[in-house]
């Protein structure tokens, strides 16, 4: 008993406390501030990559299988079409809202979200150019229409602004190229805030 006794409380030894103002844990809070500045980056990125996705996707759905070959006024016919695409929702929030007796206006923040994103997609497309996926180089139309939505892929799609200028000039048009910065930055900033909400937020 009395051995037993004597080794009680002999295990490891307890780890050492870290104060608060010491060099260490100074150096400790720079690396946590360090993984969670790369963790989000990491997530602010792939928010990024998801909006671009499904901004292509919607385009990949408006193609006619059995056209082989857009025009340059055949591609701002689809970009209309994408600048439209929240009217039935606008139309559906407006009939709520005027509903006779009803007080306060219901929707609200959703409503500035969509008229804000289509404002500054129109103000793109009629300044720059509005990039969409190259449809109108049959090469690059055949590899978006194969695309399967991956991700990992979106390099292997071409894109392309384009613009009603460009369109009235047939010999002035974008380079093609890879999905830019300016088109991720633009679809987290605000063209995926409005594909985002969830049905419950209306």
């Amino acid at each position: 008993m009395g051995r037993a006794e004597g080794l009680k409380g002999k295990g490891p030894a307890d780890k050492k406390v870290v104060h608060p103002y010491s060099r260490k844990a100074a150096y400790i809070a720079r690396g946590v501030a360090k993984q969670e500045k790369k963790e989000k980056l990491k997530s602010e990125k792939a928010l990024r990559l998801n909006a671009v996705g499904e901004r292509l996707l919607w385009f990949q759905s408006q193609l006619d299988p059995a056209k082989t070959e857009y025009t340059k006024q055949d591609a701002c016919e689809i970009i209309e079409r994408y600048l439209h695409r929240f009217d039935a929702e606008l139309e559906q929030i407006e009939l709520v809202n005027g509903i006779k007796g009803r007080q306060g206006r219901l929707h609200g923040s959703r409503e500035d979200v969509i008229k804000q994103t289509v404002e500054r997609e129109r103000s793109l497309y009629e300044g720059n150019g509005f990039e969409i996926p190259d449809i109108i180089n049959c090469k690059h139309l055949k590899t978006f229409r194969e695309w399967s939505g991956d991700l990992k892929k979106l390099p292997n799609i071409k894109m392309r602004r384009v613009s009603p200028k460009m369109a009235e000039n047939p010999q002035k048009g974008a380079r093609p190229e890879s999905p830019s910065e300016a088109l991720l930055e633009d679809a987290l900033s605000g063209g995926s805030d409005v594909e985002s909400l969830s049905d419950d937020d209306l």
